[in-house]
């Protein structure tokens, strides 16, 4: 039996990374092709594999693309809760999230934000899709008890997303940080 579990978890992690390495795959032709360019065929190219191991980790098209997209809901979620969890100004720290839209993390958020779009017409996409949503709102309910103003910094922080994404808006944090402080508070921020 001891010989077992080494092979086993040996064959796990492999299939782990495999999996892994399927969705980064996917998530580059979302951002090269947008989601129209996801088929099994493009990820396993892109992956360098067949494509019968994109259909053995995926059945459906819709897996994959839940997949790719809970991969950067996962992400965030991962951020929004350090900044929810540690102490400081968290207004500040979502906006430096915000503002990493305009930089490194532009092309990540790009393909999450069309496959959160295209989770209005596919379902299986929606409770990913929503995370981000959800997680903003957590955050703001570590400054607020009104649920409209929670609701407000949501919109407001998908706003701000969808206007640095669209080359509109400046990716300052100190100008973001400002916007959804005002949300919140109604007021611009002391100082």
């Amino acid at each position: 039996m001891g010989d077992e579990e080494p092979t086993t978890d040996g064959r796990r992690a492999r299939g782990q990374k495999r999996r892994a390495d399927i969705i980064d795959a996917t998530l580059t032709v979302v951002q090269r092709d947008g989601a129209a360019g996801v088929t099994h065929r493009t990820v396993a190219r892109e992956a360098g594999i067949p494509t019968s191991l994109t259909t053995y980790y995926f059945a459906s098209l819709d897996d994959l693309l839940v997949a790719a997209l809970t991969s950067v809901a996962d992400a965030y979620t991962e951020r929004i809760r350090h900044i929810i969890d540690h102490d400081g100004d968290k207004l500040r720290g979502l906006a430096e999230l915000i503002a990493e839209t305009a930089g490194p993390g532009r092309e990540r958020a790009l393909a999450e934000r069309e496959l959160s779009t295209l989770a209005a017409r596919r379902p299986a996409l929606r409770p990913a899709a929503r995370r981000w949503r959800d997680n903003v709102a957590e955050l703001a309910r570590t400054r607020t008890s009104d649920p409209e103003a929670a609701e407000a910094l949501v919109a407001v922080a998908d706003g701000l997303c969808a206007a640095i994404l669209l080359g509109d808006d400046k990716a300052d944090p100190g100008r973001i940080h400002a916007v959804l402080i005002r949300t919140l508070d109604g007021k611009p921020p002391a100082g």
